[in-house]
C-alpha cells in the first residue's frame, strides 16, 4: 500500500512541480496557489482554492528535470517509472490519477480525451502498483504523492509513436456545475520497427486581403491542412513566401512552426503575409520542415521538407484607373487634334474652292467683254 504521510521536504516538491511546463487538459488550474489569509475582525475570510500538479521523478522520488515521459521500446516490454501528485491549493482534495490517449483538436492543439472515453493506445497500457488503471486518494494542501507505474507495451503493438498522458484530476464541486479540473504530464511511447516520418499539406489556398487605393499594401492570408500519415509524432518549421513575375519576391520569406501533430491526426492552420503589393499576380508558396520533438536523441529522425503553393490575383485597382484616365486623356487629345486637323482641311479645300469659283467667274466675264 503506498503512503500519503507529507514528507518533510513536499513544499520544496510542491515547487519543483508548481514550476513545471504541464500539458493542461480540460479546465486549467492555478498550479501554485497561495496561502489561505487569516480573516481580521470584519474581513471575510479568502475563498479556498483548488490546484494540481504532476511532475515525473526520479529514481529518488524527486522532480528529475523531464517536462514529459519519453519511452522507447519494444513489442511486449514493460517499462516502470514513476510519477509526483502534488496538492498546491489550499484545501484537502480527493485526487483521481490515470491515464488517457492524446489526438490533435482541429487547430492542432495537443488534447486529451475526455475523461468519460476509453483510452485504446498508449493510456491503455499503464497500470499503477495495485494493478489497476487508476487510483484515487485524498491529498492535503501542500502534501505530495509519489506514484510508481508499469507501461507494458502489447505484443501486437504497432510501430512508431503512441502519445497520450497521465492525468491528475480534481472534481471541484459547485451548487450548479462541478468543474473537473485536469492537468496532465504528456507520455510518448515509440514502438521499434519500421519508422514512417512524413507530414503532408493536403489543402492549401490563399486570398489577397488590401485597401484598392494603396497598390503597395497588402496581405496574403493563407489557409492550409498538414495531415500526419506516417507512424511519427513530428513538429514543423515553416517557411512562407510569395512570389510574383518571374519568380520575383514581393516580400520577405516569413518563419514560423506549428506544433507536434500525431500520426494519423490532421490539423488546419491560417498564415497572413504583411507587406504585399498588388502586383496582379501572386504566388505564395509554403515548406514545411519536420522534426521530432523529442529530449531524447536518439528518437531524432531525418525527415523529408514538404513545399505547396498556389495563384492568387491582386488587381492593382488604382494602376488600373490611372491607366484608364491617361489612356481616355491621350485619346482624348489625339480626337481633338485630328477633329481640329480635319476642320482645318475642310476650311482650306473650302477656301481653294471659293478661290476656284471665283477666278471661274472672272473668266467668263472677260470672254463676255469680248
Amino acid at each position: 500500500m503506498l503512503s500519503s504521510t507529507p514528507r518533510p521536504s513536499g513544499r520544496r516538491l510542491i515547487s519543483a512541480l508548481g514550476a513545471a511546463v504541464l500539458v493542461v487538459a480540460g479546465i486549467a488550474t492555478t498550479l501554485v496557489a497561495p496561502p489561505a489569509a487569516i480573516a481580521a475582525d470584519g474581513d471575510q475570510p479568502s475563498p479556498a482554492t483548488v490546484g494540481v500538479a504532476t511532475r515525473p521523478a526520479g529514481g529518488d522520488g524527486r522532480p528529475d528535470g523531464r517536462t514529459r515521459f519519453t519511452y522507447s521500446a519494444d513489442p511486449g516490454q514493460s517499462v516502470s517509472d514513476q510519477v509526483l501528485v502534488g496538492n498546491t491549493g489550499t484545501q484537502r482534495q480527493d485526487f483521481t490519477v490515470y491515464a488517457t490517449d492524446a489526438f490533435n483538436g482541429q487547430d492542432g492543439t495537443f488534447s486529451l480525451l475526455p475523461t468519460a472515453d476509453v483510452p485504446t493506445s498508449v493510456g491503455a497500457w499503464l497500470r499503477f502498483d495495485n494493478g489497476a488503471d487508476r487510483i484515487q486518494f485524498s491529498l492535503e494542501p501542500d502534501e505530495v504523492r509519489l506514484l510508481p507505474f508499469t507501461m507494458t507495451v502489447p505484443a501486437d503493438a504497432t510501430p512508431g509513436d503512441h502519445v497520450g498522458g497521465l492525468v491528475a484530476s480534481v472534481i471541484e464541486e459547485g451548487q450548479q456545475v462541478s468543474l473537473d479540473r485536469r492537468v496532465a504530464t504528456s507520455i510518448f511511447a515509440r514502438v521499434s520497427g519500421e519508422l514512417q516520418p512524413q507530414l503532408s499539406i493536403t489543402s492549401y489556398a490563399a486570398s489577397f486581403e488590401g485597401d484598392w487605393w494603396n497598390p503597395f499594401g497588402g496581405r496574403v492570408r493563407l489557409r492550409y491542412t498538414v495531415t500526419n500519415p506516417g507512424n511519427v509524432a513530428l513538429a514543423a518549421n515553416i517557411t512562407t513566401g510569395v512570389r510574383t513575375w518571374l519568380g520575383i519576391s514581393a516580400t520577405g520569406d516569413r518563419g514560423g512552426s506549428i506544433p507536434v501533430l500525431l500520426p494519423g491526426n490532421t490539423a488546419s492552420y491560417e498564415f497572413t503575409v504583411d507587406g504585399v503589393g498588388q502586383w496582379f499576380y501572386l504566388n505564395p508558396g509554403t515548406t514545411l520542415n519536420p522534426f521530432v520533438e523529442s529530449p531524447d536523441a536518439a528518437q531524432q529522425l531525418p525527415v523529408s521538407a514538404v513545399s505547396r503553393d498556389t495563384v492568387v490575383f491582386a488587381v492593382p485597382w488604382t494602376v488600373l484607373i490611372l491607366a484608364v484616365l491617361v489612356t481616355g486623356i491621350v485619346l482624348l487629345i489625339r480626337w481633338r487634334r485630328r477633329r481640329d486637323e480635319e476642320r482645318a482641311q475642310q476650311w482650306v479645300d473650302y477656301m481653294q474652292r471659293v478661290a476656284a469659283e471665283e477666278a471661274a467667274s472672272q473668266v467668263e466675264l472677260h470672254e463676255a467683254s469680248r
